[in-house]
């Protein structure tokens, strides 16, 4: 593309002064940070993100943020509560308004009846002598020099460091409440993320009459059969107790045939891979895609034991696909 040195120059420039931007940020917390994490622990009733434009899509992303990680908040639009929804707002609420110039009239006329109703007012903006700065029972200062904009005026730089402001909060009030893997879970029960941690492994793995399993006194054709006819590419291989003690998979058998040996003639713990990974059933589906996906060798199956040791399944990467994992 014709100019494209330029383009990529301007992009690096953008991305640059919003680097900046959040270093001054960075530099701005103080006290009234701290005690904003305070008074959100401390809420008896909602807590309530609003703003205008921009800053208002800011203000949404917070409060979804904030509710996944274990503290209730939504989204009020400033002119939806100037005709009717202001009834959502309690005196035991804590409000946090975000503006970077703190003088839009929506959001000014709101001010007034926020303090009638007696809820906390936090003020997120850029300009600590501003209307919402004034009304505010603290101020969270997002100090901005300029926006990235070339005219200045598109919320750029002041929106990334209102979003950076409301993820700090939110991850500090996750250390304090000592909000947990399991709790973000209940969460979060759909798509890809939810399913990693609220499947566990017993849920997905191929067990009782699915689960390919010999014993490793048992004959080589005996073996394969059991592959071929539970088509998970793998068998567990047992002894008299049921104890996992090894795994022959597609490949291992590949590659006794490629260094000229005779499998018929070979046993089961000839070709058997005698130190498998596997899994726990009580695991939860997001460690057992871990244990197959993040090694130098990726691998398709992994054995499925209980706390004794024993083989009670196998997953097979087709299952969790079919899963949406």
């Amino acid at each position: 593309m014709k100019g494209s040195a330029r383009v990529i120059k301007d992009i690096r420039n953008v991305i640059a002064l919003e680097a900046k931007a959040l270093v001054r940020l960075e530099s701005a917390v103080d006290g009234h940070y701290a005690r904003a994490v305070e008074w959100a622990l401390k809420c008896k009733g909602k807590v309530i993100l609003t703003g205008v434009g921009k800053s208002g899509l800011i203000a949404q992303k917070i409060a979804a943020t904030l509710s996944s990680t274990g503290t209730p908040a939504l989204y009020l639009d400033p002119t939806d509560a100037l005709h009717g929804s202001l009834g959502l707002i309690q005196r035991p609420d804590l409000v946090l308004a975000i503006g970077k110039s703190g003088e839009s009239d929506e959001l000014s006329g709101l001010l007034p009846n926020i303090r009638m109703i007696g809820a906390k007012l936090i003020a997120i903006t850029a300009n600590s002598k501003s209307t919402l700065a004034r009304a505010a029972d603290l101020v969270l200062l997002t100090p901005i020099e300029d926006e990235a904009c070339p005219l200045n005026l598109a919320p750029t730089c002041s929106t990334t460091a209102a979003l950076a402001a409301g993820d700090a909060l939110a991850v500090a009030l996750m250390k304090v409440r000592n909000f947990q893997a399991e709790h973000f879970a209940r969460n979060h029960p759909g798509g890809r993320l939810g399913k990693r941690l609220n499947l566990t492994v017993s849920d997905i793995m191929r067990g009782g009459e699915d689960h390919p399993v010999v014993r490793v006194d048992a004959t080589v054709s005996t073996m394969l059969v059991e592959i071929t006819r539970k088509r998970a590419g793998a068998v567990n291989v047992v002894d008299r107790s049921g104890r996992l003690v090894g795994l022959v998979t597609d490949f291992d058998i590949r590659r006794a045939l490629e260094k000229g040996k005779n499998v018929a003639h070979m046993s089961i713990r000839q070709i058997m891979n005698a130190r498998p990974t596997a899994a726990r059933e009580t695991d939860k589906a997001g460690r057992a895609i871990d244990l197959m996906e993040k090694r130098s060798n990726p691998f398709n199956v992994l054995p499925v034991v209980d706390r004794r040791g024993r083989a009670v399944g196998m997953i097979q990467v087709h299952d969790l696909r079919a899963r949406g994992l």
